[in-house]
């Protein structure tokens, strides 16, 4: 039991439309992934003069240029660290039955020792020797040349279309991994469901559709091995980030609201649909790592099984009160839980809410979202062993220093602290000079608070001081950079905060520990735009013809808008108009003046009258009926 063959985990350069993964790992039957269901059907095959060939890593990718599939460079960061994370998981899952894994690169590592009973160990070696070839030696569970993640047995690649099944048939042939891989036609959320029993459950599950993941959640948490590993991709983010909230709340119940820390807010949302949907099965999840990076959130949970675990899913969520003048939040729980000296744990429900009608700061109203998961969204330990693992052997991926960078960041933010401020929304919202990040940050490790980064934007200031204590820094720091108070109105959130002495004395001193880590060194924390158009692409279409992207935008810019006008008709028609200076006699032009000198007040037309003028306004005598009937009335403005 202490070797295991060498195992594919096929990495997915190539995305056919949708894809859902999952893995059986060495100590247990071959089972396998699941991948996701996509478009329609289309069965014709593209000459080879129509297809391209995608080289990422390890693996090789054919297919068509038609766009009945796509491939996304910028997702190079998604799928590396996807692999990062499974390879950290399965030293877990199968460090636990005595099996090493070695990745080229790394040094050798000792042995992971475990007591197994001597039942354990017969049964273990029975299973390595049926799954061995005649004359194979069993040897340690590795990365090969064509592997990204090792020590998997098998892999399920499923979609709904038959068009995608055979291209993934032909690029698993390709690779040489036909005996690791299965390539399967079902619909994902039937190939979930049929794989409830505990016995025939995935280890691994990786959800990544074009769009949401919303309608396969259900299935996915009942389909996972009690510890298994789920993880889930959304580039819906324009639901999840407050512009439409009330299609987040049919997508993942939860309300999304416009704030400066939309991005946390939606990995958090998607965790409370998560651990919602696996309540119902007595199940909850245990966030492993969550990243906003780019356009989507990617989060890695595990899923344990257990009734009284699940009871504390309440006091784990939490609404969110945000002002909308001023931006201050405050978190109230659904649940609260409460040990007595006996040692359980008593659960009830909470007390709130905790703002009154009308913000104390600034007098606005309050939005209310939610519920999102308020608890930890990272595994500070696992996160440390990924980042361990690929600093250690930076040459195993492409995009190794970016996800030094993020996992750094990830590894300096404050565990407890859900959401957080920007900078530059504190110092737009009084109207201030912005100060540097090293100056507020030190003057919240003055007076006494906790203060990080955010992997999630590149300004965040997460913070335990509470929403009174930062006005009162930032009204100090308005003191030293005043603002002209004659131009504020009264009704604005300006003036209303500025109009309060601070009750504390902030110090903008730098301290040596306010510039993190991850800043000092320099590390890739945030990612540049690293090509154009790098954005999420369109969705892939059977059969549908590529068009070039910077075409199209071209032929749709400046769509909605009026064609411009010929400057012959607007000289003509500003000459309709009598000159404002001209009158006052300090028009200097002369005859250049692009407005008329004549001292006879020019009949304007009723078109005329429709083009708005900013210099002067024209009355437009009556017409000759009006004249004729002796009811001119005073004209028209």
């Amino acid at each position: 039991m202490s070797h295991a063959r060498a195992i594919l985990w096929l990495s997915r350069p190539l995305r056919p439309v949708r894809i859902l993964c999952r893995a059986q790992f060495m100590e247990q039957k071959a089972q396998g992934p699941a991948m996701e269901n996509g478009t329609q059907p289309c069965e014709e095959r593209p000459p080879a003069a129509l297809e391209a060939t995608i080289t990422e890593g390890a693996a090789k990718i054919v297919f068509p240029n038609a766009n009945e599939v796509f491939y996304n460079p910028v997702q190079e960061f998604n799928r590396d660290l996807t692999c990062a994370v499974i390879t950290e998981f399965a030293r877990i899952h199968l460090g636990a039955k005595g099996i090493q894994i070695k990745v080229p690169g790394e040094k050798d590592l000792q042995k992971v020792s475990v007591n197994l009973s001597e039942q354990e160990e017969e049964k273990a070696e029975q299973e390595e020797k049926e799954t061995l070839a005649p004359g194979e030696q069993p040897r340690t569970a590795a990365v090969g040349e064509i592997c990204e993640v090792p020590g998997l047995r098998s892999v399920i690649a499923n979609d709904a279309s038959a068009r995608a099944v055979e291209l993934m048939d032909r690029n698993v042939h390709l690779n040489g991994v036909a005996h690791l891989v299965q390539p399967n036609q079902a619909d994902a959320r039937m190939l979930m469901y049929q794989h409830q029993k505990a016995s025939e459950r995935f280890d691994v599950i990786d959800l990544d559709p074009y769009g949401s993941p919303a309608p396969f959640l259900d299935a996915a948490v009942q389909a996972v091995n009690d510890g298994g590993l789920l993880c889930v991709t959304c580039t819906d983010m324009a639901v999840l980030a407050g512009n439409s909230g009330e299609t987040c709340y049919s997508k993942y119940g939860a309300m999304a609201i416009k704030s400066r820390a939309c991005h946390e807010m939606a990995l958090r949302i998607v965790l409370h649909s998560l651990d919602l949907h696996a309540n119902c099965y007595q199940r909850f999840v245990v966030p492993l790592l969550s990243i906003s990076a780019d356009f989507y959130v990617r989060v890695f949970v595990r899923i344990f099984t257990g009734q009284a675990k699940v009871k504390a899913s309440a006091s784990k969520q939490a609404l969110v009160f945000q002002c909308v003048g001023c931006g201050a939040f405050y978190l109230q729980r659904l649940g609260r839980a409460s040990g007595d000296p006996g040692g359980r744990v008593k659960f009830s429900a909470a007390c709130g809410p905790p703002v009154t009608p009308e913000c104390e700061h600034c007098g606005g109203r309050h939005q209310l979202g939610g519920p999102m998961w308020a608890d930890p969204i990272h595994d500070l330990d696992f996160v440390g062993r990924v980042l361990e693992s690929v600093t250690t052997n930076p040459g195993r991926f492409h995009t190794s220093k970016r996800i030094q960078g993020v996992l750094s960041v990830v590894t300096e933010e404050l565990p407890d602290v859900p959401l957080y401020y920007t900078l530059d929304h504190l110092s737009s919202t009084i109207h201030c000079n912005t100060p540097s990040l090293l100056q507020l940050r030190s003057a919240l490790l003055h007076a006494g608070f906790r203060v990080s980064l955010s992997h999630a934007c590149k300004n965040a200031v997460k913070t335990d001081a509470p929403p009174q204590a930062l006005w009162d820094i930032m009204r100090c720091w308005e003191k030293e950079c005043p603002v002209k108070r004659e131009r504020l109105s009264e009704s604005s959130p300006a003036f209303r905060i500025l109009s309060v002495e601070p009750r504390l004395k902030a110090n903008f001193n730098i301290r040596e520990d306010a510039n993190p880590s991850s800043r000092q060194q320099g590390l890739k924390r945030f990612q540049a735009n690293p090509e154009a158009n790098w954005g999420p692409r369109p969705r892939a279409r059977p059969g549908a013809a590529s068009k070039d992207p910077e075409e199209k935008r071209r032929l749709l810019q400046n769509k909605r808008k009026e064609p411009a006008e010929d400057p012959a008709q607007r000289a003509a028609r500003l000459k309709t108009f009598p000159c404002k200076r001209f009158k006052e006699g300090t028009c200097q032009r002369g005859d250049q003046c692009c407005y008329s000198h004549s001292t006879a007040a020019p009949v304007v037309s009723a078109d005329t009258l429709l083009t708005d003028c900013p210099e002067t306004t024209i009355k437009i005598s009556p017409g000759p009926e009006a004249a004729a009937r002796g009811t001119g009335g005073p004209g028209v403005d």
